[in-house]
């Protein structure tokens, strides 16, 4: 799923190509794809695209006449920018943007439909979608620890949050969390005062630099190779990869669609943590550690 830096870059991409323009049709491959009725989307045509938002992990495009529009990637949508009138794709584009200078299409890979447009008109109901979280990247360390502290939670779930923290998911939390050198489990009830400063300030560093990297890149070409998984990341999608700072396999707890993925020696003191579907196929045989986990693959 595209988090803040990624949104960012569209947003220094789009700023470049459609701000000050005139929309002139919007075209939906997908009647899912609207989940508003009123405004209807027919009021953003012919209007003249005035602001640009990101709202979380969604991009809101603001026209002159107090509309709306929307987005929500979710974790297969993607944003392209094509040639003026740009052909829908069957099955794959869910909506096209058409403007004098070219097409904005928004994309969706595989068949679950979770993408999103609303249409709304003014402050209040655009502020209705905002789940409330804390931009880390302005917030003080003061204001970022109260924030993350109201409540007792884990710190992949607190970081990723949308209504604690704006912006951040699964990628950027275990990026996060390496640096930070924490446990993805560790509550945030228990952390000391130091642990606390390194949380902030590997939040602050590791939104920063991705942040700056796809913006620098975003303002030469549009960003088309939007991806949850960066080779040069630290631990997230490198599962069974040696960690860049000590050379340990990194490892995962899957659960659902999603995995967290982290680095014993660094993050927990040389401990695994229990993977909810490994833990109940392999029960009391579940190793603890990863010199057991090297002997159970040698057996």
């Amino acid at each position: 799923m595209p988090e803040l830096p990624d949104i960012e870059a569209y947003l220094v991409a789009l700023r470049d190509r459609i701000l000050n323009r005139r929309l002139e049709h919007v075209r939906l491959g997908s009647p899912f794809l609207l989940r508003t009725v009123d405004p209807p989307l027919a009021a953003a045509e012919g209007r003249v695209v005035v602001e640009l938002r990101r709202i979380g992990k969604r991009i809101a495009i603001g026209l002159d006449n107090e509309v709306w529009l929307v987005f929500h990637l979710m974790i297969a949508g993607r944003l392209h920018w094509r040639e003026p009138n740009a052909k829908l794709v069957p099955r794959r584009t869910l909506a096209a943007l058409d403007f004098a200078d070219g097409t904005l299409t928004l994309t969706e890979a595989g068949s679950k439909r979770r993408a999103s447009l609303h249409v709304v008109r003014g402050e209040q109901a655009l502020a209705a979608l905002d789940p409330g979280g804390l931009d880390a990247l302005t917030a003080s360390f003061d204001e970022f620890k109260a924030r993350l502290a109201a409540e007792n939670h884990t710190l992949k779930r607190a970081l990723t949050d949308p209504r604690t923290l704006s912006g951040i998911g699964n990628a950027y939390s275990d990026e996060i969390l390496h640096a930070a050198r924490l446990s993805p489990i560790a509550q945030t009830a228990k952390l000391t005062e130091a642990q606390w400063h390194a949380l902030h300030r590997a939040t602050l560093q590791t939104l920063k630099i991705w942040r700056d990297r796809f913006v620098d890149e975003a303002a030469k070409n549009f960003p088309e190779k939007v991806t949850a998984f960066r080779p040069d990341m630290a631990v997230h999608g490198r599962f069974n990869l040696p960690c860049p700072v000590c050379a340990a396999p990194i490892q995962r707890i899957r659960y659902a669609d999603n995995e967290t993925n982290y680095c014993p020696t660094c993050q927990t003191d040389g401990k695994l943590l229990a993977d909810r579907s490994l833990s109940r196929l392999l029960g009391k045989d579940w190793p603890k550690t990863l010199d057991a986990l090297e002997l159970l693959k040698r057996k």
